[in-house]
C-alpha cells in the first residue's frame, strides 16, 4: 500500500490559534517532515477558499499557490489537491500553472481534479452554481485541455463550455506523458465514467500510463460497490480497469491507548465548538468516533488491511492536530505504513 497525507491549510479548522505570519512556516515543517522521511510518497491539500464546515473569517490557503511554494520547499514527495475544483480557474490557464508547477518541484506534480460542490464558496466568489450535469461537463472538456497542452503543448477545443483556440503550454511538464490526473469523485453515472475514459491514457501512451480515481473514504462495503461500478464502465469504454489506482481519503485519529484516541477527539472538539454551531460539532465528532480510522495502531492496520484486498492501494491521510503536533503522524509512519508496505 501506498500512502500520502495531507499539509495542513486551514481548510478544516486546522490552523486555528496559530498566528497568520507563522502558519506558512507550520504547513512548510510538516510538508518537510513528510518530504525528509520515507513513508509518505506524496503530500495534498485541499482546493478550497472557505473552511468547513461552515464558512468562517479562519485562514483557508490557496491550493495552487502553495503547490508551486511547497515544489520549492521540498526535494522528494510528490506533490497534490484533493481535489482542484475545475471551475475555479479556466483549464487552459490551470494547465499552464500545473505545467509550471511541475518545473519548479523537478517533475513531482499531481493533478487531483473533479466538478466541485461547496455551493457557498462558489456563489461567494462569483462563480454561479451550475447544475451537476454541467459541473461534471467542464469537468470533462476540461481534462481533455489539459491533456493536450501537456502532450502536444497547445490545446484547441470548441466545447459545451470551454471555447480554447491555441492556447500554448510552453514549456512541456518535465514528466513523460504529462502530469497524471487523478478524478476525484464518486458519482456513478457519470464522474465515474469520466475517470474511466481518461484513465485509459488518450493520446499519452497507454501502456506507461497508470490513471487514478479518489472516491471515498474508509468503508470497505462503499469502496467495494464503487469499485464494481468503476469496473463496468471500463469494460464499457475499453479501459483496463487494472491500470487504474484506486485511492481513498482517511481521516486518521490516532493514539498509542483507546484513552489517548479520546484525548485527541475532545481537543479537536473543542476547537470546533469555538467556530461551529453545536449540532454539527457533534455530527462531525461522533462521525470520527465512528470511522474504522479512529483507533490504535493495531485497529487502524487492521482497517487498511481490509481496504486494501477490496482493491484500494493508496491511502491519503488527514491528521487533524499535524499543525500542532507531529506525534499522530509519527506513530502513523512508525506502527501502521510498516506493516502495511
Amino acid at each position: 500500500m501506498r500512502f500520502g497525507m495531507f499539509v495542513p491549510q486551514g481548510w478544516r479548522l486546522d490552523l486555528v490559534d496559530i498566528p497568520p505570519s507563522e502558519q506558512w512556516s507550520v504547513m512548510r515543517r510538516v510538508a518537510q517532515h513528510a518530504d525528509q522521511g520515507s513513508q509518505f510518497e506524496s503530500i495534498w491539500v485541499y482546493d478550497h477558499f472557505h473552511t468547513t464546515p461552515v464558512p468562517t473569517e479562519e485562514a483557508t490557503h490557496e491550493a495552487w499557490t502553495l503547490m508551486a511554494a511547497l515544489g520549492a520547499e521540498t526535494q522528494r514527495v510528490r506533490l497534490g489537491q484533493m481535489c482542484t475544483c475545475m471551475a475555479y480557474r479556466n483549464p487552459a490557464y490551470l494547465g499552464k500553472v500545473a505545467a509550471t508547477v511541475d518545473i519548479v518541484s523537478g517533475g513531482r506534480t499531481e493533478m487531483g481534479i473533479g466538478g466541485g460542490w461547496y455551493e457557498h464558496e462558489w456563489r461567494a466568489y462569483g462563480y454561479g452554481f451550475p447544475s451537476a450535469g454541467d459541473r461534471l461537463g467542464m469537468l470533462d472538456e476540461g481534462i481533455q485541455i489539459m491533456r493536450q497542452l501537456w502532450t502536444h503543448g497547445a490545446a484547441t477545443l470548441d466545447g459545451k463550455h470551454y471555447s480554447i483556440d491555441g492556447a500554448i503550454c510552453r514549456p512541456l511538464p518535465l514528466q513523460d506523458g504529462g502530469i497524471p490526473l487523478w478524478v476525484a469523485g464518486g458519482g456513478e453515472k457519470v464522474t465515474l465514467r469520466i475517470a474511466a475514459k481518461h484513465a485509459r491514457g488518450g493520446e499519452m501512451d497507454a501502456e506507461s500510463y497508470t490513471g487514478y480515481t479518489n472516491f471515498g473514504g474508509s468503508n470497505v462495503d462503499v469502496f467495494t460497490h464503487k469499485s464494481k461500478v468503476l469496473a463496468q464502465h471500463c469494460r464499457e469504454l475499453g479501459t483496463d480497469f487494472d491500470s487504474i489506482t484506486r485511492s481513498a481519503n482517511h481521516n486518521i485519529v490516532i493514539g498509542e491507548t483507546e484513552a489517548e484516541v479520546k484525548d485527541k477527539l475532545a481537543q479537536l472538539e473543542s476547537v470546533l465548538r469555538r467556530h461551529v454551531p453545536e449540532e454539527r460539532v457533534q455530527q462531525i465528532i461522533q462521525s470520527f468516533r465512528d470511522s474504522p480510522m479512529t483507533g490504535t495502531p493495531e485497529q487502524l492496520v487492521e482497517q487498511l488491511r481490509k481496504l486494501y484486498d477490496a482493491g484500494m492501494t493508496y491511502a491519503i491521510c488527514y491528521f487533524h492536530d499535524a499543525a500542532y503536533d507531529l506525534g499522530s503522524v509519527e506513530l502513523f509512519e512508525r506502527e501502521v505504513i510498516p506493516a502495511l508496505r
